[in-house]
């Protein structure tokens, strides 16, 4: 008797889609928990950037978190890195300026660093200060801004005419004015408070 051979039974591959589809990644890339991160910041301060937080807003289990970072450290890194990124991107945008232009320039930058449509911008950076209180890696990151914020500025005082000390004072000064009058409520203070603020740039800002 003949013996036939059998053929063996295969059977087709699972069209099943596996879990993590490239479509869920792309919705879960490490930047999309970074700028979570910034937003809970802002919010909650940095005791509130916990990862089961995050994967709530972002609609996942916690477990895809590690698929982008070591630990909650990690996350604090990014989140410290992209803060600096952005903010010295922004002041380079805000003091760069064309030879004959650097006062209006000035005057430019108090606008926009005091401006009340900044809300969410100011929040953040306060955030990172308060976090800077009790943190050293957040402290130098917020004080390398800061340094890099204050030569711009000074750069912008010397090239319209005043001196390496007096241009290093009034640098200083602006800032102070901006982020302290961010701490403050005084719209009752003055009835005509863009007034106010317009002689308070131009004692900064006169030779």
């Amino acid at each position: 008797m003949e013996n036939k051979p059998v053929k063996a039974s295969i059977k087709p591959a699972s069209s099943k889609p596996r879990k993590r589809t490239a479509e869920a990644r792309a919705q879960l890339d490490p930047e999309r928990w970074v700028d979570e991160a910034i937003d809970v910041l802002a919010s909650e301060g940095v005791t509130g950037l916990r990862v089961e937080v995050l994967a709530k807003r972002c609609g996942v289990t916690k477990g895809s978190f590690y698929w982008h970072f070591k630990d909650r450290q990690a996350l604090l890194d990014a989140v410290l890195e992209q803060w600096k990124i952005g903010r010295i991107r922004d002041i380079e945008k805000t003091t760069s300026v064309a030879a004959g232009h650097e006062s209006q320039q000035l005057h430019y930058a108090i606008e926009v660093y005091g401006a009340s449509r900044n809300r969410k911008g100011m929040s953040i950076e306060l955030a990172v200060r308060d976090w800077a209180r009790h943190d050293p890696q957040a402290a130098a990151i917020v004080e390398e801004v800061d340094l890099y914020r204050l030569e711009c500025t000074r750069k912008l005082f010397v090239a319209s005419g005043m001196s390496d000390a007096e241009a290093k004072s009034r640098s200083l000064l602006l800032y102070a004015c901006v982020f302290g009058l961010s701490l403050m409520h005084y719209a009752h203070f003055d009835d005509n408070l863009a007034d106010l603020k317009k002689r308070i740039a131009e004692r900064i800002i006169a030779s």
